[in-house]
């Protein structure tokens, strides 16, 4: 018995279980998600600067911070990932997608115990995120510092 696969039925096998993704259907639904999320975070928003008096910046600053709490909220009763699923990009890209990424590997391997459980998974998914952020944040920074010492700027 020959247990070798042939180039044709290898191909054959790859399209039969390769999931179909309907690209306009994931960017609906993307859009759908994003814009709901904003919208909550605008309600917001409105909300303190309508109702209770804060400035702008206060109200920004406390939106992002009550969607914070959401997302992690959410992620602990296992609902984020079914709104990730659905909105893909749409769930993952704004400021709750960061938050469930810190959150969801703290609750996965919170058995694990505080030190290498969650301390060690915490920045799993984050921690890169972080890391280039602040590195490329220093690079931009330092070629602006040169360019204004050539007085380019």
């Amino acid at each position: 018995m020959d247990k070798k696969m042939s180039n044709e039925s290898y191909n054959e096998y790859v399209t039969n279980v390769t999931p179909k993704h309907n690209l306009t259907m994931n960017c609906l639904h993307a859009f759908i998600t994003g814009g709901i999320i904003c919208t909550i975070g605008e309600a917001i928003t409105q909300l303190m600067i309508q109702v209770f008096s804060f400035s702008k910046d206060d109200a920004a600053s406390y939106t992002s911070m009550f969607l914070v709490l959401l997302s992690v909220i959410l992620t602990g009763f296992n609902l984020y990932k079914k709104i990730a699923k659905w909105g893909g990009a749409g769930a993952l890209v704004p400021i709750t997608g960061f938050a469930n990424s810190v959150a969801a590997p703290t609750i996965e391997y919170q058995k694990e115990g505080e030190v290498f459980g969650k301390g060690v998974k915490v920045f799993t998914i984050a921690g890169p995120v972080i890391l280039f952020g602040i590195f490329t944040s220093w690079i931009v920074g330092l070629i602006y510092y040169i360019l204004t010492l050539t007085g380019i700027f």
